[in-house]
């Protein structure tokens, strides 16, 4: 009886631990990121930046934001659906929570290794869209409700490439287990961008407009919709948007450094050495692709609604089903 109070206390005492680290990665995270884009979108633009809040380099005034919109009021529209208006970011954040489960910081540092982890993820990325949905519907603003529309049918022409282009990588590491992968590149001895670099390719293309940033802003569009299905909202759910955006742009590229660039695993080095330098390697590679991201957006102009949907139907997808159709038939053949 004591070895079983003892296992369940120490499952609890796990849960816990791991609940409380995911809590504290997502405004950690948030915060890097967010103050990343701005020092660099200030020096692509020949800008300063933030310099005040945190001294020189302004490290603090991600911190001085987030204390600012807790203080903000929190308004509601007097005919917005008011349930649905307000748990629309929690939406957001709980599907940028979910993700951190699957994704594999060492060979033993991972929350959970589903044996369809890969199916997970992409499952549960999609509830960030709902949440924008939610937004967008509930708030009793033109804008907002076009805003939401532009989201529904930027979701289901992106959904599909950015499910078809892992395929590829799931074909050859003959496992949908996150860390099966990572481990399969390793026992191939390269990472999975060597032979699968077009699905690579469709798969950031498909997560910018996941996280509806620069070119595939249209649900937001300020120029046009104001901040679309933002408009809205202020104060601490406005920030829970933005918090979510930043994370998510962390989650997916480390579903992509996981896929197809070897995830926590650097060649040389030995299994006891990737056991501690593992976070740290795969953490390295994920700010590699966020900067890519934040490049991306302070690069190129905002694409038209019907450029859009030509890139996703006409391009990505055909160009997502022939890699897998020849990864397939280089994998029975050879």
């Amino acid at each position: 009886m004591d070895v079983i109070v003892d296992l369940f206390s120490n499952f609890w005492v796990a849960l816990l631990g791991k609940i409380l680290l995911v809590a504290l990665m997502i405004p950690l995270v948030g915060m890097v990121i967010g103050f990343a884009e701005m020092k660099l979108s200030a020096k692509m633009q020949n800008r300063v930046g933030p310099y005040f809040a945190g001294g020189r380099w302004g490290w603090a005034q991600l911190i001085a934001d987030g204390v600012k919109f807790f203080q903000k009021e929190d308004l509601i529209p007097a005919d917005a659906d008011r349930p649905v208006f307000k748990t629309a970011p929690i939406w957001v954040l709980v599907g940028t929570v979910a993700l951190f489960v699957v994704i594999p910081f060492g060979p033993d540092l991972i929350f959970r290794d589903l044996s369809v982890g890969i199916f997970y993820a992409l499952a549960i990325s999609s509830i960030s869209t709902i949440g924008v949905l939610m937004a967008g519907w509930s708030s009793a603003n033109k804008y907002s409700l076009m805003g939401g529309l532009r989201a529904a049918g930027q979701l289901i022409a992106y959904e599909l490439p950015l499910v078809l282009a892992v395929v590829g990588s799931v074909i050859l590491a003959g496992t949908m287990s996150m860390t099966g992968i990572v481990e399969a590149q390793i026992e191939a001895g390269y990472p999975y961008i060597v032979v699968q670099f077009v699905g690579f390719g469709i798969f950031m293309v498909a997560a910018l407009a996941e996280l509806t940033r620069i070119p595939f802003d249209m649900p937001i569009a300020e120029s046009e919709l104001v901040m679309g299905y933002l408009t809205e909202y202020s104060g601490f759910r406005f920030l829970f948007f933005f918090l979510a955006e930043f994370a998510n742009m962390f989650t997916l590229s480390a579903i992509a450094v996981t896929l197809f660039l070897g995830g926590y695993w650097l060649p040389g080095l030995s299994e006891t050495q990737l056991a501690y330098l593992g976070p740290i390697i795969l953490i390295a590679k994920v700010f590699v692709l966020v900067f890519a991201m934040i490049w991306f957006r302070w690069t190129f102009p905002r694409f038209r609604e019907d450029q859009l949907q030509t890139l996703a139907w006409k391009w990505l997808i055909p160009l997502a089903l022939a890699n897998i159709l020849v990864t397939a038939t280089l994998k029975v053949v050879l």
